[in-house]
């Protein structure tokens, strides 16, 4: 059993040029001809959970600040 070659021979490709160019109009449209989503996008959520979320990073984030000055000044020691 003989494997076959993955690529086509360019010699015997249909619809090239000389020099490899193709013809216009032989290439497919670089993009899909639908548009929109084919499923609703999931709702964001509300402004009062994203404050929070904010305040838990923050809080984390200060607590981090309190730690590192605490061991800088020597008070982890």
């Amino acid at each position: 059993m003989t494997a076959m070659p993955t690529d086509p021979d360019p010699e015997n490709t249909p619809g090239l040029e000389p020099g490899g160019g193709v013809n216009p109009g032989d290439t497919p449209p670089g993009e899909a001809s639908t548009s929109g989503v084919s499923h609703q996008e999931p709702g964001l959520p509300s402004g009062r959970s994203q404050k929070l979320v904010y305040g838990v990073i923050l809080g984390f984030a200060a607590l981090v600040v309190v730690m590192l000055v605490g061991y800088a000044v020597g008070i982890g020691r």
